[in-house]
């Protein structure tokens, strides 16, 4: 029994052993790969990867070519920090001196440490220290940097959702970036407000586009987000445009759409700052109407003034915002672009709206550079 009880106890000592070294190195490989921890795993590796190439090329040259040592070169310069990639350099570059020397000279034949191996190997290694001291000088690892963008990435998605509409109302968005990025300069930020008995949309376009213009979107609609439902209708497009004026970009303007609408009613109104129109979809007529309110750019002057348009939305009424991607092009002005836009719009009149926003941008704008948006308010 003693003995019994004795191997079990090892057992189990052994396991937990086991256990928590496993859980060690998970958590360092976590830290490692968010670029919290330290980076001698790698380090090691490609250290022990040097010595081991070296073999290969002096055993079968043939196969393992003198210039392989640039792959774990490669490797440390998107892993190591600047001053473990110089210890890994050294590394390379006594291997590099082994190699020669068994080897031989490279007049003797092919194989051999030639000159140009030496440059090619120095070249990949000066462009891994470079990088690696951007990084450095960032302060963002490689390991952490893709995982930040898509972070932000899934913020602005997070912010440009839309607030579910009580029965009898339905909305429609979709954001196309320019180029296919998956940053837009283009956003939308929205709630309901007073009981959520009023809908509040504000539809904005970034001067620029794409990835040039990701990072100011993604500050202002935070900044739009929090001064949306805090200030009166009347109040927003000024604080907005005053933020932007403190901001003093060189390329610091925007565009901005902004909806208030009576849930219970059907009353709107509508702020424009800079904004291409909305277009209404009367449901006893089957036109079309522009709504235009006036407003300067944000951005550009201090003290503007926005003067709003006001109009009902009534049942079987569509009203559209859209920004300028997706009716203006170099080889068309906006009128054109509103008139094909308003023509395949009027295929959904009958079936509806469902999933009409996607397909309209496919439609109108597929091919167009510039980042597209497309919001339907549509009452049933």
């Amino acid at each position: 029994m003693a003995s019994g009880a004795a191997a079990e106890t090892l057992t189990a000592r052994v396991r937990k052993a086991m256990h928590r070294a496993r859980i060690g190195v998970r958590k360092a490989m976590v830290d490692y790969f968010r670029g919290d921890g330290s980076d001698w795993v790698a380090l090691a590796a490609l250290l022990i990867s040097v010595p081991a190439i070296t073999g290969g090329t002096v055993w079968h040259p043939d196969w393992i070519a003198p210039a392989a040592l640039v792959l774990p070169i490669v490797a440390g310069g998107l892993l190591l920090r600047p001053a473990s990639l110089l210890a890994l350099y050294g590394t390379a570059a006594v291997a590099l001196i082994v190699e020669a020397a068994v080897l031989g000279p490279y007049e003797q034949g092919p194989d051999r440490i030639t000159p140009g191996t030496v440059l090619v190997v120095a070249a990949v290694g000066l462009f891994g220290l470079l990088i690696a001291q951007f990084r450095s000088r960032v302060g963002v690892p490689w390991r952490r940097g893709g995982t930040m963008l898509f972070d932000l990435r899934e913020r602005i998605r997070v912010q440009s959702a839309l607030p579910q509409l009580p029965p009898g109302w339905h909305r429609e968005m979709s954001l196309r970036p320019a180029g296919g990025q998956s940053f837009s300069g283009d956003f939308v930020v929205a709630s309901r407000t007073h009981g959520g008995h009023i809908l509040e949309v504000v539809l904005t376009d970034v001067s620029g586009k794409g990835m040039d213009a990701a990072s100011r979107a993604l500050l202002l609609s935070g900044a739009f987000g929090g001064l949306l439902g805090s200030l009166p209708p009347h109040g927003f497009l000024p604080a907005a445009n005053g933020y932007l004026l403190r901001q003093d970009w060189s390329e610091g303007f925007a565009t901005a759409i902004h909806l208030v609408l009576d849930l219970e009613s059907g009353d709107y109104e509508l702020f424009s700052a800079g904004h291409p129109p909305a277009l209404q979809l009367s449901a006893g007529s089957g036109r079309w109407e522009e709504k235009a309110a006036e407003g300067p750019l944000l951005g550009i002057m201090d003290g503007a003034h926005f003067d709003p348009i006001k109009g009902t939305l009534r049942p079987g009424d569509v009203l559209m915002l859209f920004t300028d991607g997706l009716v203006e092009a170099s080889d068309r002005d906006i009128a054109e672009g509103i008139d094909r836009l308003t023509g395949e719009a009027d295929r959904y009149v009958t079936a509806g709206f469902a999933g009409a926003a996607w397909h309209l941008i496919e439609a109108v704008a597929k091919d167009v550079h510039d980042d597209r948006a497309l919001l339907l308010i549509c009452r049933d």
